[in-house]
């Protein structure tokens, strides 16, 4: 069997440090028929958006090892063929200031953990509905 995505298969970026979030949400997503590609801290995240062409939708968490979240999605927004890639943050900081720095840049959507499987997946269908009507 060939495990290698069509090009019809939307890809998506998932940065998350937490293993187990990180696996649920690529199970559910896999189910959805995106292809995962996984940045499991802020570094990687920054070389996979400097290697890879851009997703379909980016899952970006906002406390990461190296490089946090707003970082990356500065970086995304500033990218060539990524800025308008929609972007749905997933987290559980709450706090007004990085509410408001991701609507600066943004972000389509802004979901807390935890988390149920049906949220997660309404608030991504809204974000690429979103981008798609700008």
């Amino acid at each position: 069997m060939n495990d290698q995505p069509s090009r019809d298969t939307p890809h998506l970026l998932l940065v998350e440090d937490e293993p187990d979030t990180a696996e649920l949400v690529t199970l559910i997503m896999k189910e959805q028929g995106y292809h995962v590609v996984h940045a499991p801290d802020g570094q990687v995240a920054l070389e996979k958006i400097a290697l890879m062409p851009a997703p379909s939708l980016v899952l970006l968490y906002i406390q990461l090892p190296h490089v946090d979240g707003i970082a990356i999605l500065e970086t995304i927004r500033a990218t060539p063929d990524w800025e308008h890639v929609p972007v749905v943050m997933l987290t559980g900081v709450t706090d007004p200031q990085s509410i408001k720095k991701a609507a600066a840049l943004k972000v389509q959507e802004y979901v807390l953990k935890p988390f149920k499987r049906e949220t997660l997946l309404s608030y991504v269908e809204r974000a690429r509905t979103r981008s798609a009507h700008p």
